[in-house]
């Protein structure tokens, strides 16, 4: 993903609300679920790390993008947005950004 289209990308997500937390279990069989289905349905998700959280929001970005071959489009504080392409019903075209 080149920068073009990462941009492109954080200027939707600035607009979405969270879809998922990650709390002080970290990241678990039900998050990376929950994920994978949020980014099937939507492609663009954001989610966000609790306070209570022992992992670092590197860490948990790394974890999930590669649990769900997703890629980490932006790590904001607590608040990581993750892209894939939607294998049924794509809606997100990041292509004419470049490649």
């Amino acid at each position: 993903m080149n920068s073009k289209q990462r941009a492109y990308l954080r200027s939707l997500a600035s607009k979405i609300d969270s879809v998922f937390q990650v709390g002080k279990n970290g990241v678990t069989p039900e998050v990376v679920k929950s994920v994978d289905e949020a980014l099937e349905k939507r492609e663009l998700v954001k989610g966000t790390a609790l306070n209570n959280c022992l992992l670092d929001i590197n860490d948990i970005a790394e974890m999930i993008s590669e649990r769900t071959q997703s890629e980490t489009v932006q790590i904001i504080g607590k608040k990581i947005v993750f892209f894939r392409q939607s294998k049924k019903n794509p809606a997100i075209d990041i292509s004419k950004y470049g490649k």
